[in-house]
Formats: C-alpha cells, structure tokens, sequence
C-alpha cells in the first residue's frame, strides 16, 4: 500500500511542560524480567518504505523473543483513528497503535493509553531528545514512545531562485533568513515570476495548522501558559507572528488558494510549478526526488528572535485496555532502539527522536546530503514548543486556530481582532 501524497501531507503533523522531564529520567521497574511469549496487535499506516521497515522490526523482535509475535494491521490513514476510536469505544482495541504528536494528547487526557511508567527499563527516557520525550508525556507520565519525528525546511528551484538573482541560500541554521531577510527574498522572486506563479507556499493546511506555531515560536511567543490551560498567545510574539504571516496573503507572496482551509496542498502548488518554494517536511524527498523535474534543494526556514520548527511525526502508544503491558513495553524499547530507529528514519525519509542518532546523524536512502538539513532544523524545536502541541486539548485548538487565522489571512479580521479570537477560543478549549 502507497499512500497518495495528498493522504499523506494531511497524516503528518506534543505532551506535559518541560518541567516534567526530571522527573521520567528513570524507572524503578522494567520489563526485562517478564515473559517474552504472546501476541500482540499492532494498528498502523504507512507509506511501502515505513511499513517495510516495521515488518522488518517485528521480524527481529520475534526472534529476539522466542515466543512473542506482533500481527501488524495496516490501514489507509483516512480510516486510521476512525477505527480505533470504534474498537476503542468496543473495547477491542489494538494493544499498539500509531498517533500523531498533535493527537496523542486528547487519547492521553480520556485515560485510554496506558501509562507506561512502571514498564520501562531504567533510564529509557535518556534515549530521546528532550523535546521528543516532552511530546509524549501527559501529567508528568509517558503514554508513549516517541517513534520519529519530522520538522519542515524550504525545498527550492535551484533555476527559479537564481533568475531572481538570489545567488546564495542559507547553509547551516545558524546563517538562516530573518523573517526581513525571507520577506525580501520572496519579493524579489516575485518579481522575476510569471503573473500567474508565486513566491512560495506554506503547509499549514488541515490538522498542518499546528505548522503555523513554528512563526509564533520564532517570535519567541507561545499559545499556552506552563499549565497547558492557560492562552498566553495574546502577546507581543502573538501579534508579530499574525502580521507577518497575514502579509504573505496581502502582498500576493503565497497563491490564494494557500490558505489553511484548501483543498490544494502546498507541496501541489511547488509540484505543479506553481511556486518556486515550499514549505515541507523530509517525508517529500523521495517524491520530489522522482517527479520534480527540475534541479532541487533544501535551506532553513526562517528565523525571527530564533530559530524554530514543526514537530511532526508520530508516537507508538498502548492501549490502556491490554492485556500485556510488560509485552508491550519490551516491543516498545525494541523499535526505539538505535539500529531500529536508524533504518526506519534512513529509509522512510523521517528524523529520528534518539539523542544519540540526532548526534551521530544519519544518511536517508534518498538525497542523503538533505539529511543535515532536516536534522539541524529539527533541533530548533525546544521542549516547551513540543510540549504544547501535545497538550489534552489539542484537537480542539487546532480548530479554534484554523478559523481564527483563516479569518485573518482571507477576511478583514485586524491583528487585534484575531488574537482576541484566538486566545477566547483556547480559553474555550481548555476548560
């Protein structure tokens, strides 16, 4: 099964403060005393190479076990949580599934995740970056593991941009474009552009409007207080980051059709050759490796009082309701394992979540030169910007900024007005 790029742009996209992480750095008890023999279900989607590499894993968990075995269920993204919010309200639930970091936290917050604490080996914790073991933690607990991650960079028309004159792009994230800076950048290339392309387009549609906290983390802001109920969106980083992302659709820098609210996906628009640069995360490479037709490349987004990211990615999480917590912490523990990790991230164009890999780097089997570029910029996502997205209410804030900034960025709605908006509408969310 291959999932369309379109299914799969809108499958992508974390958990307590960071101030939670001291406390998970180990774990008094863990499963390496308990039986290996027993079945677990495991509920996924996947493009070929991610669901290759998973079958591959379980392979080797089987016969590391000798007696366990995992039946890997694979489903089209778009019935994914359809169904496992049926057998879950069934009580037949998978004991392992697959969840977005933007979601993980409302099956956390209902109690139907099971609370691996006391499951896991000592200083399991200590694999991961601290923001990907923020991403999965709820009141302080991990519910889950963080499988990989994903974060976007622009992907550019190498000819595009040196017609425009733009000579030299960014090299390492520390020599990234100010928001003036990109601004600028796009205004030139608008210039050197056919009436009907422009600049670039940002991949904030659907559940991708979580992307659009990457400009409000850049501005040094965020959408909610230390407690995760509290809105602090309504600030000075607040305002900055609704202006500027408004002015891409008031000075004609993005396509109308870019807004949060499209059916057309922003990597549809650079495939199409509509824009010369777009917003996208390490999943495209193989695509755009394949399709696009012209000479490619990859540089950091912009920076504004710093550098930051989208979080994307995925979680592996248990059900609350298995029946063989111990078997599924130590199949947990194998495919967060760094040889594990490594040929998944490697082949399926993903990022890893180990501390160590993230050191030591990895290559992808497409476009390995891009590998650095994806892990330097995953590095500009802190804690506490993962910890957000993660929160309990997250599905609903993301409604709550999907109509606020679309009113924004297509409507009349002033600054003041949209961050009035917002911030009632997480108030909202989070009671």
């Amino acid at each position: 099964m291959r999932l369309s790029r379109r299914s799969f742009l809108a499958a992508l996209g974390a958990a307590a403060t960071p101030a939670a992480l001291g406390g998970c750095a180990g774990f008094s008890t863990g499963s390496g005393s308990a039986s290996t023999e027993g079945s677990l279900t495991f509920t996924t989607w996947g493009t070929d190479a991610e669901l290759a590499a998973l079958r591959s894993a379980i392979s080797a968990f089987e016969a590391a076990n000798d007696g366990a075995s995992v039946e890997l269920n694979a489903v089209p993204y778009e019935q994914m949580f359809t169904n496992i919010d049926a057998q879950l309200q069934a009580g037949n639930p998978p004991d392992v599934f697959r969840v977005p970091y933007y979601t993980f936290g409302s099956y956390a917050g209902r109690d139907q995740l099971l609370d691996l604490t006391p499951h896991l080996s000592d200083g399991f914790a200590d694999r991961f970056t601290p923001q990907a073991w923020a991403a999965v933690q709820n009141g302080g607990s991990p519910y889950g593991v963080p499988h990989h991650t994903d974060t976007s960079v622009i992907l550019y028309d190498v000819q595009a941009l040196a017609d425009a004159g733009i000579d030299s792009v960014p090299q390492t994230l520390e020599e990234a474009w100010t928001w003036e800076e990109f601004a600028d950048v796009a205004r030139r290339l608008q210039e050197s552009l056919p009436s009907d392309q422009s600049p670039f387009a940002y991949n904030w549609q659907g559940n991708g409007v979580t992307r659009w906290l990457s400009w409000l983390f850049e501005a040094d802001g965020r959408f909610l207080e230390e407690d995760l109920v509290t809105p602090a969106i309504n600030s000075d980083a607040g305002a900055a980051a609704v202006e500027f992302t408004t002015s891409f659709f008031r000075d004609n820098l993005v396509p109308r059709n870019n807004s949060i609210s499209s059916s057309t996906y922003a990597a549809d628009s650079w495939f199409a050759g509509t824009v010369p640069m777009v917003f996208a995360g390490a999943f495209l490479v193989p695509d755009a490796e394949a399709t696009y037709e012209r000479e490619w490349a990859a540089t950091f987004p912009p920076r504004n009082e710093r550098s930051a990211g989208d979080f994307g990615g995925n979680a592996l999480v248990a059900t609350a309701q298995t029946e063989q917590p111990e078997l599924v912490a130590r199949f947990l523990e194998f495919v967060t394992e760094a040889e594990q990790m490594r040929e998944f991230c490697a082949g399926s164009s993903l990022l890893p979540t180990r501390a160590d890999l993230v050191e030591e780097g990895i290559e992808f089997e497409v476009r390995p030169e891009l590998s650095q570029v994806f892990l330097q910029q995953s590095s500009a996502v802190l804690p506490q910007d993962s910890g957000q997205v993660a929160s309990p209410d997250m599905s609903s804030i993301i409604t709550v900024l999907q109509d606020g900034l679309e009113a924004s960025f297509l409507g009349d709605a002033d600054v003041e007005t949209t961050l009035a908006t917002l911030s009632d509408g997480i108030e909202a969310a989070t009671q």
